[in-house]
């Protein structure tokens, strides 16, 4: 049974499943939207949430918390001092994970992990960044 077993293992070890999803925030957190898989969007989803929410109230062990977590200072910064605060009266939901369709090589869901726009009055819409999958031929 899998009661409160939280995240997804990936068929990864624990320091690959750690790596990745350090790997994933930053890309996240740097360009507010990234292309990936759906489990992997699935995993990182709700750590960015709770990154998110820890930098909306940004006191020293907050601070510490979310440096652990990413690994960088000025990506720190940049959540603390940029991104949270468009999110001050938002109280959840501030990621939005949007199909792209099947990657070719592997049949796999492709998604957009993005953080969303504004406050929430204007996400009821649906997105109209997302893009389809464009192959790529080397």
């Amino acid at each position: 049974m899998r009661h409160r077993v939280f995240g997804k293992k990936l068929s990864r070890r624990e320091s690959e499943r750690l790596a990745l999803a350090k790997g994933l925030l930053k890309a996240l957190f740097s360009v507010e939207k990234i292309a990936t898989t759906l489990a992997k969007a699935q995993m990182v989803s709700p750590l960015a949430e709770k990154l998110v929410t820890a930098a909306k109230n940004p006191t020293l062990a907050n601070r510490r918390k979310i440096l652990a977590a990413l690994g960088d200072e000025e990506l720190t910064a940049r959540l603390i001092g940029q991104i949270a605060p468009r999110f001050k009266e938002r109280k959840g939901g501030f990621t939005r994970i949007i199909k792209l369709g099947r990657r070719s090589g592997d049949d796999a869901l492709m998604v957009r992990l993005g953080l969303v726009e504004g406050n929430g009055k204007e996400d009821t819409k649906v997105a109209k960044e997302a893009e389809p999958i464009k192959e790529e031929k080397e």
